[in-house]
């Protein structure tokens, strides 16, 4: 119940901060004619809205007002995601195409819908996928753990006994492999123990020094607490999930140098509605497990979905011949991955470094 109230706030706090960067243009007043002069700059009002800074001539003094915001914010936002995403999804390079040529009053603009994409793909995965516990906000869960363990190392060293026993009976130049595999799996459930319980985190004892302080600091963390580490990954990839804009964008600019005609500003419109489409499919699949849709389907969908998209939006955008879109849409796919595995260092980096 909990984490459906929270998932709700983050599309609501996703569509809002969306609607911040979604210009207001298309939408009209349901005042009368305006009269007198702007209450922000001072300018003689000659309709609902002041031509010289853009306020509105109503303003709203009464506490009923930040509701009615809110409720403005978020449905106003959501009119113009109905007539975004079908065209994102069935004709992704009419509306890049669309957008760039300067039709803006109908459709969420790029930046808006990749914000609030975001903000919803994360409310999804914390809805359906929980959170994720830490040895220190849940210790008994840790007791738990380590008493398991403690119970497999002992049936483990009953067996090494045994083997011991039986090896001294029968003494041989040969390894014995019975000893030698109950030795490794009493050695390997003893470890287990000791990164359930937080412990290894001397970097010198556990061989893994860099030489970079930093980094040293940062991996000893991973190592006493990986939950910990893996919580804050996730939370560095929804704050900083902006910056597979720019890392992006120069590689769709490679795919066009020759083309003088397409500038940064038409790969960046292109860029951000596409991760806004790959996101939204994250939603979906994740939805589709979550109603009983078969494991081969989602990811059959998952590998299909992006590179038929990315084509569709590349002879769309670019005005691209099918042959001339394919051998793009497959460079595109190497390229993606390699953004996503810069994006991917750059977390681990500000992770481990924090």
């Amino acid at each position: 119940m909990s984490g459906g109230i929270e998932a709700a706030g983050d599309i609501a706090t996703g569509a809002l901060i969306g609607r911040a960067f979604e210009p207001r243009a298309g939408e009209g007043h349901a005042g009368g004619a305006a009269h007198g002069l702007c209450l922000n700059c001072g300018t003689a009002l000659i309709g609902d809205y002041c031509h010289a800074c853009g306020q509105t001539e109503h303003v709203h003094r009464t506490l009923s007002s930040i509701a009615h915001d809110l409720l403005h914010g978020v449905f106003h936002f959501e009119g113009k995601i109905w007539r975004t995403l079908p065209m994102l999804v069935l004709h992704p390079g009419a509306l890049t195409r669309r957008y760039i040529a300067g039709e803006r009053a109908r459709f969420v603009s790029p930046l808006a819908l990749f914000l609030f994409s975001v903000f919803l793909m994360f409310a999804t995965i914390h809805t359906f996928d929980g959170e994720l516990e830490t040895p220190e906000a849940n210790p008994a869960a840790r007791q738990q753990k380590i008493a398991k363990i403690d119970t497999k190392i002992a049936e483990a060293t009953a067996e090494l006994t045994r083997a011991r026993a039986a090896h001294a009976k029968a003494p041989t130049d040969e390894p014995d492999g019975d000893l030698i595999a109950a030795q490794n799996t009493v050695d390997a459930l003893k470890a287990a123990r000791d990164d359930a319980a937080g412990g290894h985190t001397d970097l010198g004892a556990a061989g893994h020094e860099t030489g970079w302080p930093v980094l040293d600091r940062g991996i000893a963390k991973v190592r006493a607490n990986p939950g910990l580490a893996l919580y804050k990954l996730q939370s560095s990839a929804y704050k900083f999930s902006w910056a597979l804009i720019p890392i992006s964008v120069p590689f769709v600019a490679l795919l066009f140098l020759w083309r003088r005609r397409f500038q940064l500003y038409d790969h960046a419109i292109f860029v951000t509605y596409s991760l806004s489409f790959m996101m939204l499919l994250v939603v979906a699949l994740s939805l589709g497990s979550m109603v009983g849709l078969s494991a081969g389907m989602i990811t059959l969908a998952a590998l299909l979905a992006p590179p038929v998209h990315m084509f569709a939006q590349l002879c769309g955008a670019y005005s691209l011949r099918k042959r001339s879109a394919l051998w793009r849409t497959i460079a595109l796919m190497w390229f993606a991955f390699i953004a996503l595995l810069a994006f991917s260092i750059l977390l681990l980096v500000l992770g481990l470094m924090e």
